[in-house]
């Protein structure tokens, strides 16, 4: 059902680029709480004017009082934090780099007290709620009875049960993350195929460690070289040299340089690793039989098919974009939805594939993997999915934005189009026809998409800046939040025409 209604109808994490640069200015951590300390020293006391505060230019010295509650907590992170922030996706600038205060539900509200319907759903694992009392609860009564044995406990055991049964897989390994993910399940393929090279796409994200970092969506477009030659670029310094030329990148969507790469290669490659939907890319779809072509690809030559589902799985169907597009992958990685917002991942697959992970021969583990807190969150997000109709309630109110949001868009005669699916879609400005790669987002008006998405902002509407990232959906946004939502968007758009 899933497939007959999407597929051929509506076409990644945001790819703000790393700050570089100088970094911030030092300001005093300051131990207390800033509102009682304010009693004795300015809590910018010392702080240099590049924090970029608006205040500070009033009289060439500190900030007037008051100063806001978000600039009293950006300087105490600034002072301890590169950027004020432990990733460099969340820095958006001195100035607007949020501070949260708490969520629950669909809402958010930053330390000055403001309240935004959040779209963002931190990057997309929010797929309930915030703070959904079903999870919360779950979480709570577990973890009295511990959270980390480093030996398996009864709430992965029964978290993986109800995994594979939602997933159609054979087996499981739980990770903490979409990038331990990943970087293991590309350890298995090479140990499984004896091969060492791997082939990802341009403008896909698969997680921040070396051998993924390769033609990211912050990549120029200009250095990829030719569609028919693609060159593979580091996406960040630190990436040793001896690595390139592992990571073979790709032009998405292209079947004939995929199939010629692969004819020409084979030999050397262990595994292909593909986004089923562009999550970094505003939800760019899959050409029709574009999965389809990379299976048969990798059973004709011996290649594994690794379907990376840290954004798709859970959120798009309850079996995922395996369910969703109708097609097999020999490792699927996961993360974000399965745990509602708890740090969680897995490597899931077919059996053969999965007990190539051999205690002694090939390593694959953590710590926290598994732990009872992360199980007991995965454990009850999947069961009140299977329980209730969260798939039906994401698929109205999905389908209810994006009809509104085209339609605003075509009313005030702006060039657009809306890509991907209800629970996870993206709002490309300046371009009629969907991407079918990250070569055409240069069809993109990038300044006008941020002019938007800052509008919605300030008037409580939360979406990521960069359209690259899409809108997501949670089943706790109501008919009453989407409504909200488009009027808030047609004032925005009709202030910017």
């Amino acid at each position: 059902m899933f497939t007959e209604d999407f597929v051929n109808t509506l076409p990644m994490e945001s790819s703000l680029t790393p700050a570089v640069g100088r970094a911030p200015a030092q300001a005093p951590a300051g131990g207390a709480p800033l509102q009682h300390s304010l009693q004795k020293t300015h809590p910018l006391e010392g702080c240099s004017h590049e924090l970029g505060f608006s205040q500070v230019q009033l009289s060439g010295g500190l900030p007037e009082y008051p100063v806001s509650e978000r600039e009293q907590w950006f300087a105490r992170a600034a002072a301890v934090m590169p950027y004020g922030v432990s990733s460099n996706f969340r820095y958006w600038g001195d100035a607007d780099t949020m501070i949260v205060r708490k969520a629950h539900g669909a809402y958010l509200w930053d330390v000055d007290g403001k309240k935004y319907i959040d779209y963002r759903l931190g990057f997309g694992p929010v797929i309930l709620g915030h703070a959904f009392p079903a999870v919360t609860q779950a979480v709570a009564e577990a973890m009295t009875d511990g959270n980390t044995f480093a030996l398996t406990n009864i709430y992965e055991v029964q978290a993986a049960e109800r995994f594979v049964r939602m997933t159609n897989t054979d087996m499981v390994r739980w990770t903490n993350s979409g990038a331990e993910s990943t970087l293991h399940a590309i350890r298995v393929a090479r140990a499984h195929t004896n091969r060492d090279k791997l082939i990802k796409f341009e403008g896909s994200y698969h997680g921040a460690h070396d051998y993924v970092m390769w033609s990211t969506p912050n990549a120029p477009l200009s250095a990829l070289g030719s569609a028919k030659a693609p060159r593979a670029i580091a996406s960040s310094s630190g990436i040793p040299n001896a690595l390139n030329g592992m990571t073979l990148t790709l032009p998405y969507n292209d079947f004939e340089m995929l199939e010629k790469t692969v004819k020409d290669k084979h030999g050397d490659i262990a595994a292909i690793i593909v986004e089923p939907i562009m999550g970094n890319l505003a939800a760019t779809m899959p050409a029709k039989g574009w999965l389809q072509h990379i299976r048969k690809l990798c059973d004709e030559y011996g290649i594994v098919m690794i379907l990376d589902e840290v954004k798709t799985g859970f959120r798009i169907a309850p079996g995922g974009a395996q369910q969703f597009f109708g097609v097999k992958a020999d490792l699927v990685t996961y993360a974000k939805a399965m745990g509602n917002g708890f740090p969680i991942g897995a490597i899931a697959g077919k059996r053969e594939f999965m007990m190539t992970i051999q205690p002694g021969a090939v390593g694959q583990g953590g710590t926290y993997c598994g732990n009872v807190v992360s199980a007991a969150a995965c454990d009850a997000t999947l069961r009140f999915m299977e329980d209730n109709d969260v798939f039906g309630v994401l698929t109205t109110r999905g389908t209810q934005l994006m009809v509104g949001i085209h339609e605003t868009l075509t009313r005030h005669q702006i060039t657009h189009a809306i890509t991907g699916v209800p629970s996870l879609f993206g709002v490309l400005i300046g371009t009629e026809t969907p991407l079918a790669d990250y070569r055409a987002s240069k069809r993109v008006d990038d300044v006008l998409s941020r002019k938007i998405n800052n509008g919605l902002r300030a008037q409580g509407v939360l979406v990521e800046p960069d359209y690259q990232e899409p809108w997501f959906l949670s089943y706790s946004h109501s008919e009453r939040d989407v409504d909200e939502t488009l009027e808030i968007f047609e004032r925005v758009v009709a202030s910017l025409k």
